[in-house]
Formats: C-alpha cells, structure tokens, sequence
C-alpha cells in the first residue's frame, strides 16, 4: 500500500463538498463501518465536465471519494464507466482489506451518480456498439460475452426494487446484484452503467401487481415490466450512448424484420427457456433494435460458454422467484406494501349458494384446487374471484373449462387472421384457436378468442399471447367479463 497516495486523497480531497452547477447527485452506504458518500456527477456531450462529494465516516472513505472524483473528473463518458473499486483502490497506491470497502462505496455511488447524469443529460455521438443487459447471472453474461466478440460493447444493469426482507442474493434487481453485474463486466473489460429505476418500477409494474389483485385478478408483472417499464429505459440509455442495439440474455428470437410494421418475436430454440410470453408486449419499434443472443443456444450451451470464457457465474442457479418477492412471501408482500390482508369472505357456487368462507380473496387463482378447503363429492377449482363483493366463486372441473375466453387492450401487429394459438399462462404450451371476427392489425379494446379445445380456466389479469406458428402476433390481457 502506498501510504503517500491514500494521506494525499485524505489530507487534501479533491471535490470535497464540492457542488458541480446541473449535478446529479447520489448517496450510497450501508457497508462495514456504516459510512456514507454522496457523490456529485455533471456530464456534458460524452465527457464527465465536473464531480464532487461528501462523505461521513472513516477516513478511508474520504479517501475512496476524492479518488473517484479524480480519476472521473474530464473524462470520457465510457471510460468513466470503467472506474470500479479496482481502480479506485490503485488510485489510492492500494487498500488493506479493512479499507477495501471504501473502495466499493465509492465505486457504488460513482456508478449510480454517472447513471443518473448520463440517462439526464448524456449525448455521444453513434458509435456502433451494444449496449447488453445484465442481471449478475449466467445468461445475461454470456449474451454480453458474445456481444464482446462480435464488437464494441457497454453494458447496463437496472436497479428495481429495495426492500430489507428480499434475499439480495435471489433477486436480480437488487443493489447486491447490481454491484456483482457491474463487477463482471468491469472484469470482461467492458464499460458499465446503473440505472436507479426503483421509481418507475414501483409505478409502473408494482402498483398495477398490487391494485390487480385487489380487484381480484392475477397479473404478471414480469410483462408489463418488460414492455412498459424496463427496456424501455434501456432503450433510452442507448440512444444516449449513441449505441445500435440492445442486446438482453432472454431466450427469443425475431423474424419477419423487412415487414413496414416491424419485426415479430419468435420462440426460442430451446422450448424449455422459451421467453417470448415474458417479452410479448414489446412494440415491434422496440424489437427493431433489439438483439437476442441466446435465441439460438440451448442452456446446457450456455452454461459450456461461460465456463469456457472462464466467468465466475457459470455455474449460478436461475433466479425463480419475481425480483420483488425474492425472500418474503406474495401475501406478506401484498399486506406491507399495498394493505391488503385478511379479509375473511365468503365461497360461493356458480349458484351462489355458500359453501364456505376465505381469509382473503387474493389467496386463490382461477383454476386452483389444492387450498380451497370445502369437502364435496367431486373436486372443487376456484371459477373466479370478485375483489368487490371479496367472494370467491367455485365448481367441478366440467364448470371451470371453457372454450372462449375475453381479452381487453389487444394490440395486433399483423392481421387476426393469422392468429392460429395462444398461450395463456408461461409455462403453457400452445393452444390451437382463434380471434372470433378476423379483426385487422392494430389496438382493439376488446376481443374473443375461441380454443379448438376447451382449457381448464383462463386466469383475469393474465397475458394471452396470441401467435401464428412460433411467431407472437399480438397479446391481449385475459378478462373477467364473459367473452364476446
């Protein structure tokens, strides 16, 4: 450790309290020793024109600060996304290991104040590159490690959610993964931004989850947040970076991309890790500069190249759960987030005869059978939910099955006609039907869509994925209402 490097950055920091005019600005801490920076980033163009900071706590941290300020000050915007707590730590001539977590505040608050000035105010100039999503995981890892090969790259990792009962480990939005997303593509060599999106996922994707199951419905945030929300802001942030393309680890592929109305997702070569349902509200403007690197790959392949390219996530387990339920449960977050908790209701038949009662009609789903808790001759499946009137509706198998189901807000981006399935739950395979009518391309407020088979239940607030062989023509949101 090179003493006269870290007394200098103490004794004498450089930006210490310093406001830069039109600065963004950032805090980060909560490490060790429970100390704080905040730190102050102005871009302009493609250049970091100004920073500043303020830090509380050991002195290491002032240290790290005025370190992070030096090496980020007049300097290239993607350069300045290379500075990681490495860097800082050889700015400092070294850190012990009780200092090193200096190095990573700093490094963390550098990251999210460049972020915030670059998505505001950034402006550089097109440079042909990708910008590729990662998550911390193996997937979005590869996709970048693919991207490398193919030519310039950067990098962003969103973060989404914050909340102390998540298991910071199993989310792939949370700060931690953050922080280890940006630590491997520091050690791929590529540039890195993060983008503090917490607000606008809260808005955009946690509300409506929350207000859809209190009218009774059961939504799929990962969809919205895909269409609306996520890549959206991802797309913005290459525009920023003067990049081509956005390139994601989900498993898709595109087609049809000479057609005037765009391109058309199509399902992935490994029907096991097939994404397209996740992605289908995606407009075909944002599929036309979008990039699928894993389209082709089976997961198995996947998992060979990371270990081949040597990446620490090579071997890391998929995040299953929603990235805002990772360690708590769906009922403990709905009760602290949204107030919605026991309300003890009644169970009713299609009669509306009572046959029961229910702690909560957010508890059950359309088409479950197991948890209802009424004995009868013959089982009983949840037939539908009213959040109004907090009754829960069942019946036998024969009363669940339909063969027509509603959907509202449809877009088309080809014509009804060729609409020959539909997919109305992830993990479902494709159904053979309809659209009753033939409708033409476009926003629809309301549709039909017969089943050449009858299904066991279609869930409200659920995505139909409406397609034409493996080609996503459309979607539309399943309804409560009877179909048309």
């Amino acid at each position: 450790m090179d003493l006269q490097a870290f007394e200098h950055h103490l004794t004498s920091p450089q930006g210490h309290g310093h406001v830069p005019p039109h600065a963004h600005s950032v805090t980060a801490g909560g490490y060790a020793c429970c100390d704080e920076i905040t730190l102050r980033i102005a871009v302009s163009g493609d250049r970091v024109t100004d920073a500043g900071f303020d830090a509380h706590g050991c002195g290491a941290s002032t240290a790290a600060a005025s370190a992070a300020v030096t090496l980020v000050r007049e300097a290239p915007i993607v350069e300045a996304a290379r500075i990681g707590a490495a860097q800082i730590g050889d700015e400092l001539g070294g850190l012990s290991t009780a200092k090193l977590h200096a190095a990573e505040l700093a490094a963390d608050a550098l990251a999210r104040a460049l972020g915030a000035a670059v998505r505001a105010d950034g402006a550089l100039p097109s440079t042909g590159a990708t910008l590729v999503a990662m998550s911390g995981g193996v997937d979005s890892a590869v996709a970048a490690q693919l991207c490398v090969q193919a030519g310039p790259t950067m990098a962003v990792t969103l973060e989404l959610w914050s909340d102390p009962e998540n298991d910071a480990e199993s989310s792939c939005c949370s700060a931690t993964a953050v922080a280890q997303a940006r630590s491997l593509a520091h050690s791929m060599g590529i540039a890195h931004f993060t983008i503090d999106l917490r607000d606008e996922f809260r808005a955009g994707v946690v509300e409506p989850f929350m207000t859809g199951y209190a009218a009774g419905e059961t939504p799929n945030p990962c969809v919205g947040c895909n269409g609306h929300v996520r890549l959206d802001a991802m797309l913005e942030l290459a525009d920023r970076l003067g990049a081509a393309a956005l390139a994601t680890g989900h498993y898709a592929r595109t087609a049809e991309p000479q057609d005037e109305r765009g391109p058309l997702l199509r399902a992935a070569a490994d029907p096991a890790k097939d994404q397209t349902y996740m992605l289908a509200e995606l407009s075909p403007e944002s599929l036309a500069r979008m990039r699928f690197p894993l389209g082709d790959l089976r997961k198995p392949q996947v998992r060979e190249i990371a270990a081949r390219a040597g990446l620490p996530v090579a071997a890391k387990a998929d995040s299953q759960d929603l990235c805002f339920l990772a360690g708590t449960s769906r009922s403990r977050f709905l009760q602290r987030h949204g107030g919605i908790g026991d309300r003890p209701g009644t169970i009713v038949d299609v009669g509306g005869t009572v046959r029961g009662s229910h702690p909560g009609h957010h508890g059950f789903t359309v088409g479950q059978r197991r948890g209802i808790g009424i004995h009868a001759p013959e089982p009983l499946y949840v037939l539908a939910k009213d959040g109004a009137a907090n009754t829960v509706t069942v019946g036998t198998r024969d009363e669940l099955r339909t063969d027509r189901v509603a959907i509202r807000g449809v877009r088309l981006h080809r014509t009804g006609a060729r609409v020959d399935s539909v997919k109305l739950r992830y993990r479902q395979r494709p159904l053979r039907a309809r659209i009753v009518g033939q409708p033409d391309a476009g926003r629809h407020r309301s549709l039909a869509i017969e089943l050449e088979d009858p299904v066991d239940g279609a869930a409200p607030g659920q995505l139909a994925c409406l397609m034409d062989g493996e080609l996503v023509v459309g979607w539309g949101t399943i309804d409560r209402s009877a179909a048309p």
